[in-house]
């Protein structure tokens, strides 16, 4: 399994996230908290959306660990952004380690990560990838499970319905967990999908934590209402007119503000940074 965090608020620097914190995503690239195995070594990335809302997310991913890698160090000093992604990678056995697999995946203006899994993604992939458009099909890169999810999830929202794009996007997430579930018991697995996934365009979020079959799903935790800033490598949660949002597999500071998010509920971040958390409605298998 994976590590994760989205921020959206008042711009910051990468770093603030990424290599600052006493409890950073590149500190819990080799000592998370809340896995068994506490190490993410199989690649990193990050993903941010510049200041011009008409611009395309920026990405950088890499092969090697988060935790030795100079250009991550350097680049995350320098960046700033008003929405951030990161993510380091504990492979699902099986799926090759390569840098085409890494997270965030990019597609136009969207952005996704994913920690958890499909259960026994080979015996699901053909049927799933069948299920594709061609668009949706030809633009995977990679061999994992998630960037599959995240291409049947485009596919979803090109006939998502919902009173703004918002609820667009959550509908289409939900609908994509819905039929991965009705794969999964066409073909009869047992093994349950963890499917803690993140998709957002810049301005909007939704975020959802879920795993089948009563499973626990893997850990997760949000921040509202604070301006969240690193000092020294002391990361802080101050009070802010201006909204922010914080989601993460692992809360970044000891502020007791961060709160858990229920098992299958989804986070839904609206363009106002307003966040409605709502359960993930699937019939259990």
């Amino acid at each position: 399994m994976c590590r994760f965090v989205l921020y959206m608020g008042p711009e910051i620097r990468m770093s603030s996230l990424v290599t600052e914190p006493t409890h950073s995503i590149v500190v819990q690239s080799y000592q998370s908290d809340e896995r068994e195995e506490p190490l993410n070594g199989d690649g990193f990335g990050v993903a941010w959306y510049p200041p011009d809302d008409r611009s395309m997310p920026g990405a950088f991913r890499a092969l090697t660990p988060a935790w030795n890698n100079r250009n991550l160090i350097s680049l995350s000093s320098v960046i700033s952004s008003h929405c951030i992604l990161a993510h380091v990678r504990a492979a699902s056995p099986g799926l090759p380690v390569t840098q085409l697999n890494c997270h965030p995946f990019v597609r136009e203006r969207f952005c996704f990560m994913h920690n958890g899994g499909i259960g026994e993604f080979r015996a699901v992939k053909r049927q799933l990838s069948q299920m594709l458009s061609d668009a949706s099909y030809n633009w995977i890169q990679g061999t994992t499970d998630s960037e599959h999810i995240f291409a049947w999830f485009t596919d979803e929202l090109s006939t998502a319905v919902g009173e703004n794009p918002t609820e667009k996007v959550a509908n289409a997430l939900l609908t994509t967990i819905s039929k991965v579930e009705q794969l999964r018991r066409s073909l009869r697995i047992e093994a349950p999908c963890d499917l803690n996934l993140v998709v957002t365009d810049g301005r909007s979020a939704v975020v959802s934590r879920y795993s089948s079959g009563g499973a626990k799903p893997n850990s997760l935790h949000i921040h509202t209402g604070h301006r969240y800033s690193c000092d020294a490598g002391d990361a802080k949660l101050t009070p802010c007119e201006m909204p922010t949002v914080l989601v993460a597999s692992e809360a970044l500071t000891k502020d007791t503000s961060w709160r858990s998010v229920e098992p299958n509920h989804l986070v839904v971040i609206d363009e106002s940074l307003e966040v409605d958390i709502r359960p993930i409605m699937i019939h259990s298998c």
